[in-house]
This record gives C-alpha cells, sequence and structure tokens, in this order.
C-alpha cells in the first residue's frame, strides 16, 4: 500500500474519532442539525458518535476490520447525508456562524469524504 494511502487513511481515521467524540462531549451541536421528523434525537447522537468512533478505529486497527469498518463508516456518512441538508436549508448550524453558502457547499464533501473512504478502506491497490 502506498505511503499516501496510509497517511490518509490515518488522517481520516483521526478526522471521525475525534468528530465521533464530539457527538458525546458537545451534544447540542449534533442535536440542532438533526431534522424534526427524526425520531430519538438522543440515541441517534450517541449511535452516529460511536459508529464514527468505532469506524476510525477501525480504519487502523487491522484486527477490528478496516473492510468492515469502510462499509460502516460509507452507510453513516449516507445515514447522516439528511442533516447536513437540514443545516444547509435553515442556512445556519448550532454552535457555528457559517454562511449559508458554506453550509450548501459542505453538501458535496459528503462525496469527497465518501471517496476518500473506499480509497483507503476499500478499493483493491493497483497493481502497476
Amino acid at each position: 500500500m502506498s505511503g499516501l494511502r496510509v497517511a490518509l487513511r490515518w488522517v481520516l481515521a483521526v478526522f471521525f474519532i475525534v468528530a465521533g467524540a464530539n457527538h458525546f462531549r458537545s451534544p447540542q451541536v449534533y442535536l440542532g442539525m438533526m431534522p424534526p421528523w427524526l425520531p430519538w434525537p438522543d440515541a441517534m447522537n450517541a449511535i452516529s458518535g460511536a459508529a464514527e468512533v468505532l469506524g476510525g478505529v477501525g480504519l487502523i486497527v487491522p484486527w477490528v476490520g478496516r473492510r468492515l469498518a469502510g462499509w460502516g463508516l460509507l452507510a453513516l456518512l449516507l445515514a447522516i447525508f439528511p442533516a447536513n441538508l437540514h443545516v444547509a436549508m435553515q442556512g445556519k448550524m448550532p454552535g457555528f456562524n457559517f454562511s449559508s453558502t458554506v453550509l450548501w457547499w459542505r453538501l458535496p464533501f459528503q462525496a469527497v469524504f465518501m471517496a476518500w473512504v473506499w480509497w483507503v478502506a476499500l478499493a483493491k491497490p493497483r497493481q502497476d
């Protein structure tokens, strides 16, 4: 595996671990992002935070299963998209002073994160 791929796997793992831990440290931010039609916001916040931490750990601890972590993180990124869309449509993100434009620009980055997860956890290295 290339050095770049390993380095980017570690960066992504740290990102998910820190973001997941933040669900428990500052739950009000994430609870404020959730669309009102979602049931059990406290449980959803805890589940998504735990999934981010476990997914991040899974990217860097081989016996946990990098491929399983990759599939789980892809599913998580799809699952949280409605909350990100909700924030963009509201024009505000709790705890932050982002412009509406920034909130809309965040949406395509879900696809970037998904491609990143795919490349570091699921894609087979090319044999050139």
